[in-house]
Formats: structure tokens, C-alpha cells, sequence
């Protein structure tokens, strides 16, 4: 089973001018999704780009924001150093973003989604990013060999399953992220009393017990040849960490994460082929503190893998 395949069809982007500078232009695009759902709102996907006003072809760097619109800022502030650099930006609004919520999730928060559209809300996501990249390779000035996706926590699981699944992505980088989706819920700080996540530690040791074989079957299989009643083992990143293995892949993660736990982003690094890493010292957020450092090693990490 593969619930991130979708029929392909001819980009229809429609981009509108934002904003421009002497060096960049910034669009705001919207296009329709290739997986829509009964609720309307989640059908058009929203997001912005931004490209620089340089010469050749350019390489694209695919922006995933978290849970929240919050996220949303470093993902603007990355892509304003990177169009700087010379790269493409496209910020993808995720269908967890308020622009595309239906009124009962956006007044009552996502506490509120059920286990099937929670399923759906992943789904969707890796879709529309894939979709993006079906626009890139219409797009003339975009080097369709340098696409890279950059995904920032819940993003960052997002960005983890695409870069799977799709061997269109050169490079991925993964920030305040990690897989292994029930040790994050069961050891978080945070996670528990936010989202009423309870498991007796025999529960959780079962449930550990069997994504392990799943896991060793698809490394063996392929998930799309492995039978699971557990949708949610194919919503998680750690699934598809053997797909990324001798691939350009960079980690970055905090020190005292009370969302993400170390353990868990030691199992996905692991699992990932033990990829390129770094510690900052902060929490989930306050990571961002340390900003010009961070964009500082991505942007040298992205350059080195388009070799520019």
C-alpha cells in the first residue's frame, strides 16, 4: 500500500506577484490539491516564492513548516538567506495551516482531528509536496537535478516521507525533527498533556516491539509490499529512514528538545544512515535563537550538495 501515490497532471500554479526587490522576487501561489477531501478549505494549496534575479538555471529549496503558523517564520527567514544565496524558495502552507483548516479545527484546534484524518492530513501533505515538484520541472529556470526539501518539526516528518518516496529530492535537511512517532509521544515533556497520549510502559514496549518487525520487513519488502493493519507505521518518518541512507542528508537538532526527545532522533539518524548532525544548545523554539549559525550550516550543506 502507498497512500502518498496520486494521478499526475499538468502543473496549474497560479502565481501573484508580492513583492520585489533588486535582487529576488517574492509570489504568493495557490494551486489545487491532486488529493482533495470532503472539506473544501483543505482542496487549495497555498504558499509563497521566492526567486532570485540571477542568470542560468537555479536550484529549489522546498520549505515545510510545523504545526502552527508560527513555524511559518524561520521558514521565511530561511528563505530570504537562501534566495540571497541563489536558491528558489517555495513555502509550502501545510493543510494544518490555519488558511486551509475547516472552521470547527481552526475554533476548536487539531486536538480535535480524528486517527482517519490525521491519516488524511499526512497524506495530503506528502502529496502536495510532491506536487511542487511537479511544478518545478515545467518551471524553465529551475534545475529539476537540484531540489532539495527542508522541513521544520512536523514538517520535517513531512519532508522525511517525500524525500522517501521520491527520488526527485537531492538533498533533504530535517530541523527539530526526528521518526519513531510513538517514542515521541510516549517520552516527549510536552507531547502527553497536549495531545492525552497514555500508555503503560508494557503497552508502549509491545507497540515498540511490533514497529520493530514491520520495520525489519520493510527494509527486507518495501513498504508498498508490506501488509500493516498500523496505518500510522506509514505516517511515520522512521519507515522510510533506509531510503535516505547514502543520501545527501543533514540533521539538525536541539540540545534540550521538550517536544522532540533525543532518543528518538538518535533512532531516526541512526535508522537514516547516520547522516550529517548538529546540537544546538535550546528547547524546540528557542533553537532559533542560534539562527545565524543554523542558516550558516544550511546554506554551506545545500551548497555542497548542488556543488555550487
Amino acid at each position: 500500500m502507498n497512500p502518498y501515490s496520486y494521478t499526475y497532471s499538468e502543473p496549474h500554479f497560479n502565481l501573484y506577484l508580492a513583492q520585489e526587490t533588486g535582487g529576488w522576487r517574492r509570489y504568493t501561489v495557490d494551486f489545487a490539491t491532486a488529493h482533495p477531501t470532503h472539506s473544501e478549505e483543505n482542496n487549495t494549496v497555498r504558499g509563497e516564492y521566492l526567486e532570485p534575479k540571477t542568470d542560468g538555471d537555479i536550484p529549489l529549496v522546498i520549505l515545510v513548516h510545523g504545526l502552527g503558523d508560527r513555524s511559518l517564520i524561520p521558514c521565511r527567514a530561511l528563505a530570504r538567506s537562501l534566495v540571497k544565496n541563489g536558491m528558489a524558495c517555495f513555502i509550502l502552507h501545510l493543510v494544518l495551516h490555519s488558511s486551509r483548516m475547516s472552521p470547527k479545527v481552526r475554533k476548536e484546534g487539531i486536538g480535535v482531528l480524528t486517527p482517519e484524518e490525521w491519516f488524511e492530513s499526512y497524506r495530503i501533505s506528502v502529496i502536495d509536496v510532491r506536487q511542487v515538484i511537479d511544478w518545478a520541472a515545467s518551471r524553465a529556470r529551475i534545475n529539476r537535478e537540484q531540489i532539495a526539501v527542508t522541513g521544520i518539526s512536523f514538517g520535517g516528518f513531512i519532508s522525511a516521507i517525500v524525500m522517501g518516496i521520491d527520488k526527485r529530492i537531492g538533498a533533504g535537511v530535517f530541523l527539530v525533527s526526528a521518526g519513531n512517532l510513538e517514542k515521541i509521544a510516549y517520552l516527549s515533556k510536552t507531547l502527553p498533556r497536549r495531545w492525552g497520549y497514555h500508555r503503560t510502559e508494557k503497552e508502549f514496549d509491545e507497540r515498540q516491539e511490533q514497529y520493530s518487525r514491520y520495520l525489519e520487513q520493510v527494509a527486507e519488502k518495501g513498504f508498498e509490499n508490506v501488509d500493516t493493519s498500523e496505518r500510522g507505521f506509514l505516517t511515520d518518518a522512521m519507515t522510510f529512514a533506509h531510503y535516505l541512507r547514502r543520501r545527501p542528508v543533514l540533521m539538525v537538532n536541539a540540545l534540550w528538545d521538550e517536544v522532540i526527545p533525543k532518543q528518538a532522533v538518535l533512532d531516526f539518524w541512526t535508522a537514516s544512515g547516520r547522516p550529517e548532525i548538529s546540537w544546538f544548545p535550546g528547547g524546540h523554539a528557542t533553537i532559533w535563537l542560534w539562527y545565524p549559525f543554523i542558516i550558516r550550516r544550511l546554506t554551506r550543506f545545500l551548497s555542497k550538495s548542488f556543488r555550487r
